[in-house]
């Protein structure tokens, strides 16, 4: 039998709500803080690229279209026969880019895969997010990517592009909407790398 959370009565419920609030009230203030000293940051300039897609070369400034600013978040390439598992969960979960667009901001994946993989697995999934194939050039390693995935926001002054910021490992996963709420449920992710009680159901991350 799974192991379940005690039972307490209604007055002592309150009483840990309560003490946990005070701890979501102090991270969260500590995020705007962190937001706000994210909007503070410098830029730097970033050179041009072309890359690959189905539709033909598209550069770096290409991504943007219409709007000044790009969320561009870069997919692991594993190998021919391999796509990576956390790219794959982010990537499902990539919605409203209308959304976005209203707000200034367009969406983008590359990745080093090359082209005919990338829009085979795209198809697979049944994907609309843009995306292109930086196979051949410098971008990853520029990016700092190091072969992993990374999510870098950047911002453009007419024709030139400059990156604002830029996260990997928790700092995208934090962005899911999925895996903040499976945060707020009784048995968390499920997940091995979880601080939970005994007895709680967990699970490799990707087993």
């Amino acid at each position: 039998m799974t192991a379940m959370p005690t039972v307490v009565s209604a007055e002592e419920w309150e009483k840990a709500r309560a003490e946990l609030l005070v701890a979501e009230k102090a991270a969260t203030r500590e995020q705007d803080r962190i937001a706000a000293q994210r909007r503070r940051l410098p830029m730097v300039e970033f050179p041009e690229y072309t890359f690959a897609s189905v539709d033909g070369p598209v550069t770096l400034l290409d991504l943007f279209g219409d709007q000044q600013q790009l969320a561009l978040y870069q997919f692991m390439h594993s190998g021919p026969d391999h796509f990576c598992p956390g790219c794959t969960h982010f990537t499902k979960h990539v919605t409203n880019l209308d959304v976005l667009a209203r707000s200034g901001l367009a969406w983008a994946t590359v990745s080093d895969m090359p082209l005919d993989q990338m829009a085979g697995y795209w198809k697979q999934m049944g994907w609309s997010v843009p995306f292109a194939s930086s196979a051949g050039t410098t971008f990853s390693a520029d990016c700092g990517a190091g072969g992993g995935f990374l999510l870098s926001m950047f911002l453009r002054d007419g024709n030139t592009v400059y990156r604002t910021y830029s996260t990997g490992q928790r700092g995208v996963d934090r962005l899911l909407f999925v895996n903040h709420l499976l945060d707020h449920a009784p048995y968390g992710r499920q997940e091995d790398w979880e601080d939970s009680p005994e007895g709680w159901p967990q699970d490799p991350t990707y087993g």
